[in-house]
Formats: structure tokens, sequence, C-alpha cells
């Protein structure tokens, strides 16, 4: 193959530059090295690549055609090399981040951009997960660090963990359905008697966990905390929401909440990690999330 990118770069820098001088001065080369390396890859390609305009050096139409379609591999390139170095200092190439469903994702936007301000080159990889998800992923390989992983840590160790917070939770009803008329509190056996929402589990490995699920109750289960709340808001069942979000439904007239026998005690979130993993970006966004501001942003309203 004769075109190069050490060609392509040569043909960048007498393009931005215009002469072949100002061009060896940028590479830190002699100028009859320049010369000289464009006059070989002419006879190698067999077409100029430059023409004459006065002093300047004028790129001809095949040069500059060359030119255009090398420039993306010039900065693939050097993305290539700035990221090769990074992953060398301690950078991962990419950070995979489990977030839980209770916590928004676009709340961690942020962050995200403040580390890429810095100029990290590391990229990042959210996915969502749902109950014991979160969990699942780490220990599966599938994720570096989880934001909002729910209850305990399983079993087996490998993992660290610290909590973020607690979300409070809320039974809500459609106002037309049966239970949005029964006396308060609502004993289980009558909500047992009726559907329940439920977010599906997205653990691969672990056993599944249900929330706030009565033994024989029916259940509908949804992908994530918007379709459960549009669900118990269309009557097609009951279930807990985050007190949040059911009481802002509830205050549009779309929800009614109820107070039962047996509350859904408040779930504990956690921020965890693998902790053999030793990456800076890791222990970057480690440390910006071990912040209370950070923390309380996450879990705002």
């Amino acid at each position: 193959m004769n075109i190069s990118l050490e060609l392509l770069q040569l043909l960048d820098a007498i393009d931005r530059r215009g002469s072949f001088a100002a061009a060896a001065q940028a590479l830190h080369r002699v100028p009859s090295a320049v010369t000289h390396a464009v006059a070989k890859a002419e006879g190698l390609l067999g077409y100029a690549l430059f023409r004459r305009v006065g002093r300047r050096a004028v790129l001809s139409e095949a040069g500059r055609s060359l030119l255009d379609g090398g420039r993306p591999l010039l900065d693939a390139a050097g993305h290539l090399e700035r990221r090769a170095r990074q992953v060398a200092d301690g950078w991962e190439a990419e950070l995979r981040i489990a977030v839980d469903a209770l916590v928004p994702a676009e709340r961690l936007f942020p962050l995200i951009a403040a580390f890429h301000a810095e100029g990290h080159g590391t990229e990042i990889r959210l996915s969502g997960e749902v109950l014991a998800g979160c969990w699942d992923a780490l220990l599966g390989g599938r994720a570096d660090l989880a934001v909002g992983a729910p209850g305990d840590l399983p079993p087996g160790g490998g993992l660290a963990a610290t909590p973020l917070g607690a979300v409070d939770f809320v039974f809500a009803v459609a106002p037309t359905h049966p239970l949005a008329a029964e006396a308060e509190p609502i004993p289980a056996e009558r909500i047992r008697c009726h559907r329940a929402i439920v977010l599906a589990d997205t653990a691969r490995s672990l056993a599944a966990r249900s929330s706030g699920l009565l033994s024989g109750q029916p259940v509908l289960s949804v992908p994530d905390v918007a379709a459960k709340v549009a669900a118990q808001a269309a009557g097609l069942g009951v279930g807990y929401l985050p007190r949040a979000i059911a009481e802002r439904e509830a205050a549009a007239g779309r929800l009614a909440l109820r107070r039962t026998v047996e509350a859904r005690p408040p779930t504990v979130l956690h921020l965890a990690w693998c902790a053999g993993h030793r990456g800076q970006a890791l222990r970057w966004f480690r440390e910006r999330l071990a912040q209370p501001e950070a923390r309380a942003a996450l879990l705002a309203d």
C-alpha cells in the first residue's frame, strides 16, 4: 500500500500551512526531507499531489481527494493513540455503568459532562437495570459500577458498596380502581385480590427479586418505572411507587394514594463496584458520587 498515515500527516501539514518549508517547520523536519517525501509519494502513486501557485503549494485535485478521505483516518489514529496512552496511565478505554430504574439516568448527565470536560477519553456506557439487575451486572462482568443498586449485597463477595440514600414508597391506584374507595388502612387480604404492577427483574444469573408483591397475587410485569406509573394510572393494577412520583401523579388527578396495613419500608440504594477494579475512571466517578451534593441530586424529590 502506497498511502500511509505519515503521508497523510505530511499532506495535511502542507495544506494547512501553505508551503513545504512551513510544513517542515511544523513537523520538525528539514525542507529537503519534505520535498523528497512528496516526490517519492508522487512516484509511487503515479500522479501529482501538489501544484505551485506563486509561492504556495496547492493540492492537486487528486491530492485534495486523497487528503479529504484521509483526514478521518488521521483523527481516528490520533484518538487511538491518546486512548492507548490513557489506558497505559490507568484510565479505562470504557467504563460501564449500570443504573437502577429508581434513579433517572439523566441525573448522571451533569457528572458525565464534567468528566468529559476534564479531557478524559474513557468512553462511558450506561445500561438500565431493575431490582437485582445491578448486582447481577457487576457479578457477571457486564458493568464496572452500579448506581442505585437496591437492597442487600448478594453473597459471594467480590463487590464493594456504599449507601446512596433511601427511597420512600406509597401505595397508589387509579381513581377509578375499586381500592380507591376501600376503607383505610387497606389490609393485605384485599390487596391480594387485585393485580400487581411490578418491575421485571433484569438479573440473568442471580435469583430474581420482587418488591411489594403479595403471595398469590396476580402480576403484570413492566420494563420501567414510567410504564408502571402508566399501567397503574390506567387501572390495570395496583402497587407501590416512589413517593415523589406518586404524589406528583396524585396532584394531577391520575392516581389516588392509599394507606395500607402493612406499609412498604424504604428501599436503600447503593453505589457498588467490583472491588478488584483499579481504573482511574471508576475512581473518578466514585469520588464524585461520594460527595453529598451529588448523592442528593441523584435522589432529588
